[in-house]
């Protein structure tokens, strides 16, 4: 159930990102993470009173869900800036570092065992990285952009491994809310001295972006809770075969031969920690 979560989350994000990619030539970095999570907000809220009423908004640990928050706010401003600068793919390609850094997160956080099989597997990840990054002749890494998406990372996978804690009281449900609800406010606060008017073409973006990223958080946060962080950490890497089809859908982009060279070598080292973890439980 945990890696089944995972995989709708990922497919769901890929498609909300490209619609956060398109809004972001037109707003600052800061009012998209606002509309990520002002449009996602009523879903939510309609899910949790489908699932379990409101009263469990109440019963949770409130410090824990204020720093996923912080963390949900400079994760989606950085991201967004990240995605107006770069491709979708070679953003993508750099957030693969988040789950790499969720499974050495977890061995600090959690308590959980990695092998040194898993390790080696995680290095080799880190090295197919490499290969996906190496820049272009002359243009160079797009160091505003590098900066942006490894300071989402670092966030995205503390806040993955905070939901393994929280989990063990507080529900999907209400995890997925308050984080919605404090990005919403967060981003919102930031963004307004700086808002611009939407544009009437964009409310349908906006519309997709709330179904595809309720669905995506509550996959993503599901996962978490369910599985072990090593274990669901490398679905992760499912996003790139997403998000190659659609910057050649939408922006007509082709991945370079390092692109794909990178990506067998990243979803190798995935599908082995998968298999190395089916095995000890086994």
């Amino acid at each position: 159930m945990g890696m089944a979560s995972m995989l709708i989350g990922v497919a769901s994000f890929s498609l909300m990102d490209a619609a956060l990619k398109l809004l972001t030539a037109h707003y600052p970095s800061a009012q998209v993470a606002a509309l990520r999570g002002l449009a996602a907000l009523p879903v939510v809220f309609m899910w949790v009173l489908y699932a379990g009423g409101a009263q469990q908004l109440l019963r949770v640990r409130w410090p824990l869900h204020l720093i996923r928050g912080v963390l949900s706010v400079f994760m989606m401003i950085t991201f967004a800036f990240a995605l107006k600068e770069l491709s979708l793919a070679k953003t993508y390609a750099l957030f693969f570092v988040a789950p790499l850094l969720i499974a050495v997160f977890s061995i600090f956080m959690l308590g959980e065992r990695v092998h040194r099989a898993q390790w080696l597997a995680i290095a080799i990840g880190f090295g197919g990285v490499l290969i996906v990054l190496r820049p272009d002749a002359g243009t160079g890494f797009g160091w505003a952009g590098t900066l942006a998406v490894l300071t989402t990372a670092v966030c995205y996978a503390l806040s993955s491994v905070l939901v393994k804690i929280i989990g063990r009281t507080d529900s999907t449900p209400a995890m997925v809310f308050w984080m919605t609800c404090m990005l919403a406010i967060g981003a919102t606060t930031l963004a307004l001295p700086g808002w611009q008017p939407i544009h009437e073409e964009h409310y349908l973006l906006i519309l997709g972006i709330a179904i595809t990223g309720a669905i995506g958080q509550w996959g993503i946060t599901e996962a978490f809770k369910r599985a072990p962080a090593a274990s669901v950490a490398p679905l992760e890497y499912s996003g790139l075969a997403w998000v190659i089809m659609i910057d050649f859908a939408v922006w007509s982009v082709v991945p370079s031969w390092r692109t794909l060279a990178g990506a067998a070598v990243i979803i190798g080292s995935g599908l082995y920690l998968l298999r190395f973890e089916s095995r000890r439980a086994s």
